[in-house]
């Protein structure tokens, strides 16, 4: 792969999520389901959500909002001010706006002279926005990008349904990225494929309305998110194992090279096959799927903030990572840790 222009490294990271816990066993009181049930096939205990009502003892009632908190948590570790960031992308399936949130983030942090924009990829969205916010910063255009990852799937999931209530949670994660002198993303590979896209849905629901005689407009919202579980679980194992080969062939690495693999936190059992079949062992999987949930396009900076802080991810450690959901979309990005 081919890099003009300035390297690119990881300065600060940060994440927030919902403030109300959901467990396994509450739950069991919405829905016909356990914690062992859910647990086995999923390997999730509870989950965050974002609070609905706007009371004001609870931080966060909005996606731009979780998003900021994130955003100036991964300022805060970079050192750098608000105004010093060039270029926001919030990567994000659950606008608060339909036009897009990334402009209304710009505005609670401060970030007076970035350029702000929303990019859908679904749980994909994460590693989609990382490579685009690279090619801005290797062509010499921005210094400073902050890439944010963020999602409230509890606003679209049908609370009746427990093949797919019980799998999502809401959070946002972000990250500072910097020109560099050593480049710090190694390689990279991005995949779709629209022929699967019935797959997993969150669709226009339209309801005619007429305007006068013989002409009509559609009018409505969205439906709850859809999922085909089983499907998507055979995408995400034949493929992401892939993806990840190929981006570590781009990046002149082996899979022995890996110091950790970071997937997008979408099913443990998932996560767990994909590093069979790299012959990765379980220790080097980042995984904080049992207290989080799906959190889409926040799952992978969330986890990845969380084993930063740890003090599991040191400097010169290889990651790999992989986002991979709705569109069909996958992806992935190797990464050495530090500047």
């Amino acid at each position: 792969m081919k890099h003009i222009g300035a390297g690119i490294a990881i300065a600060g990271i940060g994440s927030a999520t919902g403030n109300l816990i959901v467990d396994n066993h509450l739950l069991s009181q919405i829905v016909e389901t356990n914690d062992e049930w859910i647990s086995t096939r999923t390997g999730i205990k509870e989950r965050r959500l974002v609070n609905s009502d706007g009371c004001a003892d609870l931080a966060v009632s909005s996606l731009a909002e979780i998003a900021a908190q994130a955003a100036q948590a991964a300022l805060a570790m970079a050192e750098i001010s608000a105004t010093d960031v060039d270029l926001i992308i919030l990567t994000t399936s659950t606008p608060d706006d339909l036009f897009g949130s990334a402009c209304q983030i710009q505005a609670l942090i401060g970030a007076k002279g970035a350029v702000a924009f929303d990019l859908t990829a679904a749980c994909s969205g994460f590693v989609f926005g990382l490579v685009t916010a690279a090619q801005f910063i290797r062509t010499g255009v921005y210094r400073n990008v902050l890439l944010i990852g963020a999602d409230i799937l509890s606003r679209w999931v049908d609370w009746s349904d427990r093949s797919t209530c019980v799998l999502f949670g809401d959070g946002a994660g972000a990250v500072v990225l910097q020109a560099n002198s050593v480049d710090r993303l190694l390689g990279f590979e991005l995949r779709s494929d629209g022929s699967q896209n019935n797959c997993l849905n969150l669709a226009y629901k339209s309801q005619p309305k007429s305007l006068v005689k013989d002409i009509a407009v559609g009018s409505g919202g969205y439906q709850s998110i859809t999922m085909n579980g089983r499907e998507v679980y055979r995408f995400a194992v034949a493929k992401v194992p892939e993806v990840i080969e190929k981006a570590l062939y781009r990046a002149n690495l082996l899979t022995e090279d890996v110091d950790w693999l970071l997937l997008h936190q979408a099913n443990q059992r998932i996560m767990d096959a994909v590093a069979q079949r790299l012959k990765l062992p379980p220790e080097k999987i980042i995984s904080n799927l049992a207290k989080y949930g799906n959190t889409s396009a926040a799952s992978i900076p969330l986890a990845l903030d969380e084993a930063v802080r740890a003090g599991k991810i040191q400097s010169g450690d290889i990651i790999a990572t992989s986002g991979f959901g709705a569109g069909l979309t996958w992806g992935a990005a190797i990464l050495r840790w530090g500047k």
